[in-house]
């Protein structure tokens, strides 16, 4: 029964992770005790069957995760509202971070933003920004906030609104040994020396080629366990002849393997595995949701489920219309109004991409095989049993 204990705990210490690869004793306290009580075991589970380092130390556990795909952008950082981040927000992040790396031990936002504003400032970095408009400061109190919840900033004093409105400023104590651990990549930055944006990125994530086969069959099952892991899909379509031949011959140990570790349970069809969490935890985009968006993305994937492998986007507008004026009742204010279909649409089109269910083209919505798991069958109406005289 003690050894059952343990190893939930060490079970609920990796999930905490897989969900929040950096911990702090602010944010997660009970988590990061789970991590720091079972550190050794993490560590070398996660080496041997990811190749992920981890990081603990009294104030912070940081799992170093290396995306599977380069190319993905359907899970972005967000600001307060749940708006993903664009260019700009990435762009004063790296600045900020860079900015904070040099910074006193404690800085106010005011300062941080003239460092910014001069590190933008760059001849090479050709990057447009100033403090001039409310929209730019709040694109850097987004940052700001950002970093308050990874723990990089504690809030001594002062609000980010009143920075925003001229009125204050806010202080703030760095904490460098978090931030410290933010960076994470197979190479430091400053050894890559590609010219373009996509060759310095796939630089930072390049691993060496194994020159053995023993080698190549490890590096084999840690991107393929990385996958199950990271990805709400893994599709054999989209794998190499290598990895597909790997997994065909050893899915059942691999997954085997992740189920004990984290408690997933894998969903295997003939087009690929989902690794499904039973409690709905370890995932950042949850379906179905409550609510009108998440009840829209249901009906949605429902609807497309049922009609085949492309739908065109009329046909979506039209069906999503639809479905606001029978439910309008129970969905907010104004989802009957004209064009309210384009956002309810744009929403449950954004979730679906993010879980790898559909894919979104030009003039149509293609659905991929595993958003089969949401159709419904026709209900099946059995004559009542007529009792015997």
């Amino acid at each position: 029964m003690i050894e059952e204990e343990e190893r939930a705990k060490r079970r609920a210490a990796l999930r905490a992770l897989l969900l929040r690869p950096l911990l702090t004793a602010e944010s997660a306290p009970a988590e990061l005790m789970l991590v720091r009580r079972h550190q050794a075991e993490l560590r070398d589970w996660l080496a041997r069957e990811t190749g992920w380092r981890l990081h603990v130390d009294s104030e912070a556990a940081r799992l170093f995760k290396t995306a599977p795909s380069l190319e993905d952008d359907t899970h972005p950082a967000r600001g307060k509202g749940k708006e993903p981040f664009g260019r700009r927000r990435y762009v004063l992040l790296c600045l900020a971070l860079a900015v904070l790396e040099r910074a006193d031990a404690q800085t106010t936002l005011g300062r941080l933003a003239e460092e910014v504003l001069n590190a933008s400032a760059e001849p090479d970095l050709a990057f447009d920004f100033t403090l001039d408009t409310r929209p730019e400061r709040a694109d850097l109190v987004a940052v700001v906030r950002i970093l308050l919840g990874w723990g990089v900033l504690r809030r001594v004093a002062g609000e980010e609104e009143a920075y925003l409105s001229a009125t204050g400023d806010v202080l703030y104590d760095v904490r460098r040994n978090v931030l410290s651990v933010l960076l994470t990549g197979a190479r430091g930055p400053s050894t890559v020396t590609a010219a373009t944006f996509e060759e310095r990125l796939a630089g930072l994530a390049d691993e060496p080629v194994p020159d053995s086969d023993d080698l190549r069959n490890q590096a084999l099952r840690r991107r393929l366990t990385r996958r199950l892991l990271e990805d709400p899909v893994v599709y054999h379509a989209d794998l190499d002849d290598d990895e597909r031949a790997y997994l065909v011959s050893q899915r059942a140990a691999i997954i085997r393997r992740i189920e004990e570790a984290t408690g997933l349970v894998a969903e295997v069809r003939a087009e690929g595995i989902a690794m499904v969490d039973p409690d709905d935890e370890v995932t950042d985009v949850r379906m179905p949701e409550q609510h009108t968006d998440g009840h829209v993305t249901l009906l949605v994937a429902e609807f497309l489920a049922g009609r085949g492998q492309e739908v065109t986007r009329e046909e979506l507008r039209g069906f999503v219309r639809d479905a606001a004026a029978r439910h309008a009742s129970f969905w907010r204010k104004g989802v009957t109004e004209p064009g309210a279909e384009d956002e309810l649409l744009g929403i449950a089109l954004e979730k679906l991409v993010a879980l790898r269910l559909v894919v979104v083209l030009p003039d149509r919505v293609r659905a991929l095989p595993a958003i089969a798991r949401y159709a419904l069958d026709e209900p099946t109406i059995r004559e009542p049993r007529r009792a015997e005289r």
